[in-house]
């Protein structure tokens, strides 16, 4: 529970348990607190590396437009600051998979395995027109406007028929929760993903890796994932049933023995035909 500065910004960060590294990279709008539920399980073999990007959780607020490269950059000097050792594991869901994939073309020296989940390989029509519409809802401050325009892609079918009352419980907890500041930092993220494109470098990541896939994901449908496995040579990809872009949320026994079960076995051989 601390901060680092990196680049002149204070970064918020937390760690968890011994072992080999594993660093998180939140989706767009989530935080260092997404992932308490997880914590405990994770950290009981490995060392968890959680931590807020500039404009989220309690990390700085930029003041100006960037790229997806300043993540890349403060990723890596994160890493040498906390003495993370020569190599980790890096993880990272959505927006934080995009930036996941950019650090292991530029900087996959560093990693014993890479983890991507509901993620695309660049940024389609389909989600620039999904940012551009909630970066239109960001703009009004208007914290139950924004909950429902952006909670109408999150989850699957069977999600919403279970628990549309604790949904929305919650809209009307972002009703005057998050402050102006949040709301700007957000459009920055989503401004900053605009040019994502990793399609012709993708084949240069060699490291074991696995692609977390979910059947009902409108955001960055299955599509996108069975692609980023053709292009990256040493893939897996797993596809979770009756899930969404939530998939921790929405299937974490699925989302836990994905993650835990590649990390025992991500650079082991099986000569099951001998």
């Amino acid at each position: 529970m601390s901060k680092v500065e990196i680049q002149g910004k204070n970064i918020y960060y937390e760690t968890y348990g011994e072992g080999e590294p594993l660093i998180i990279l939140n989706g767009i709008m989530m935080s260092t607190a997404s992932w308490i539920p997880f914590k405990d399980v994770i950290s009981d073999e490995y060392k968890l590396v959680v931590f807020d990007m500039v404009d989220q959780g309690q990390s700085d607020k930029m003041d100006k437009p960037y790229t997806q490269d300043l993540h890349v950059d403060m990723l890596f000097e994160l890493i040498e600051k906390l003495e993370l050792g020569e190599k980790v594991h890096l993880f990272g869901i959505s927006y934080g998979a995009e930036v996941a994939m950019k650090f292991a073309i530029k900087h996959q020296e560093k990693l014993h395995s890479l983890i991507l989940s509901n993620c695309p390989y660049k940024t389609t029509s389909l989600l620039r027109y999904i940012a551009n519409r909630w970066a239109d809802t960001f703009k009004t401050y208007d914290g139950i406007q924004f909950y429902t325009e952006v909670n109408q892609h999150l989850y699957a079918e069977d999600f919403y028929e279970k628990h549309m009352g604790w949904l929305e419980k919650q809209a009307k907890l972002f009703d005057h929760i998050l402050p102006n500041e949040w709301y700007d930092g957000m459009i920055r993220l989503l401004e900053s993903g605009d040019q994502f494109d990793v399609t012709n470098d993708l084949h240069r990541i060699k490291v074991p890796t696995l692609i977390i896939s979910a059947s009902e994901d409108r955001i960055t449908p299955t599509k996108y994932q069975r692609e980023i496995e053709k292009k990256i040579e040493n893939s897996r990809l797993i596809i979770v049933e009756g899930a969404a872009h939530v998939l921790p949320y929405e299937k974490p026994y699925a989302f836990l023995t994905a993650i835990l079960g590649f990390l025992k076995v991500h650079d082991k051989e099986f000569n099951l035909f001998k």
